[in-house]
């Protein structure tokens, strides 16, 4: 593949192979200097320039909305991470003992536990098993009457499991059932289209593919499901008329930013503002295509090594996401990832192995050093 032309926004340092972009990911150099100059405004001149700031928080939505093909910046809130928004869903809704959600049993703590807390409040949580060979149509199973929410992250965390979004959005509309996705491990990494898989809610902290600092997250609702989520978190910030500070009857806004309590995180929507515009420029399936090609090179190249085999299902290309987990015939994981940090490596123990999430700005050579890294290990 060729020498993708923005690799030089990464300097990253060549000590290290950075896979790790499904737990925390770099900046680009563009973000540095965005969090630098913003930083540089607020010493030097204060807040002399908010409505500025204002108009790049306008912007940010406008552009979120376009990346995810939402229906248009009033959808989009900006939170602090995925946790809040999830926990906004669950806790908003009207849920009454007897209803019942449906998850996954790969979900990431984010999108179960907030689920799972509906327990007091009578609501059965329903857990499909992906491991089998049709995922989506052992969550689809779980569906009836008294589904009121089916809840999927976009691609599984620990072993990158890819799921068919719309075909569980038109189970889950056909079944009049709210469609609530996490889609922190997608964006950033694939193409996401809000409106193609019918989802009614998209959640996604900025700090990991998107490649922006921690703190900022995008949390999108339809118009018809905010009608159905009441907001939990309440002040100036979250009302119609905000900036009437006077004014003593209020109601929600219209918008998703009824879900915007109060002052939103300038620094981080100025940061997220300046790694969107990376993926702006450099274009989603370029981006989709180099990572799809670098997570593919390391899973068969590692694959391929005596002892090692692959957590992650690869048996089709549409499970294939960004997120490759392989596990080593000695269970040893543990020993086997303190022994790649050391070698420079930056991966993590996921999924009963060691997991690798290369982004679209590394290169082959960077990718064959690591598994160079891997052929080195004890027992290899």
């Amino acid at each position: 593949m060729a020498t993708f032309p923005y690799a030089a926004e990464f300097p990253v340092d060549p000590e290290i192979i950075y896979l790790n972009h499904a737990g925390v990911g770099p900046w680009p150099k563009r973000t540095q200097d965005a969090v630098t100059a913003f930083a540089c405004e607020n010493v030097s001149r204060g807040a002399a320039r908010y409505l500025d700031w204002m108009a790049v928080e306008a912007g940010l939505k406008a552009r979120l909305a376009a990346f995810i093909n939402a229906a248009g910046p009033d959808d989009i809130a900006l939170l602090k991470n995925t946790s809040e928004g999830l926990s906004m869903v669950a806790a908003g809704l009207p849920l009454r003992a007897g209803d019942n959600v449906v998850l996954a049993d790969q979900e990431f703590p984010s999108n179960r536990i907030p689920w799972e807390a509906l327990a007091s409040r009578g609501v059965e949580v329903r857990v499909a098993r992906l491991d089998v060979e049709d995922p989506e149509a052992a969550l689809i199973r779980q569906l009836d009457e008294r589904t009121r929410v089916l809840a999927v992250s976009a691609v599984q965390y620990a072993t990158g499991l890819r799921m068919d979004l719309a075909r569980l959005g038109a189970a889950a509309r056909a079944n009049g059932t709210l469609f609530c996705v996490d889609a922190i491990q997608q964006l950033g990494a694939l193409c996401f289209d809000m409106q193609a898989v019918q989802a009614d809610v998209v959640v996604a902290d900025a700090h990991k593919w998107l490649l922006a600092p921690e703190g900022t997250a995008l949390f999108c609702t339809r118009a018809d499901a905010r009608a159905a989520i009441a907001p939990t978190q309440f002040g100036w910030h979250m009302v119609e008329h905000a900036g009437d500070f006077s004014r003593r009857d209020w109601q929600p806004a219209q918008s998703a930013r009824r879900y915007e309590s109060g002052s939103p995180n300038m620094l981080g929507i100025h940061a997220l503002s300046a790694s969107l515009s990376f993926f702006e420029e450099a274009g989603m399936q370029e981006i989709e295509q180099r990572v799809l090609a670098n997570a593919g090179y390391l899973a068969g190249r590692i694959a391929a090594l005596p002892g090692w085999s692959l957590v992650s299902r690869r048996d089709a290309a549409r499970f294939c996401s960004g997120i490759v987990t392989v596990r080593h015939a000695s269970g040893e994981h543990g020993a086997l990832y303190r022994q790649l940090r050391s070698q420079g490596v930056v991966c993590i123990e996921r999924g009963g192995g060691i997991r690798l999430s290369p982004h679209a700005w590394l290169d082959e050579g960077q990718l064959a050093r690591a598994v160079d890294c891997f052929a080195r290990l004890a027992g290899c």
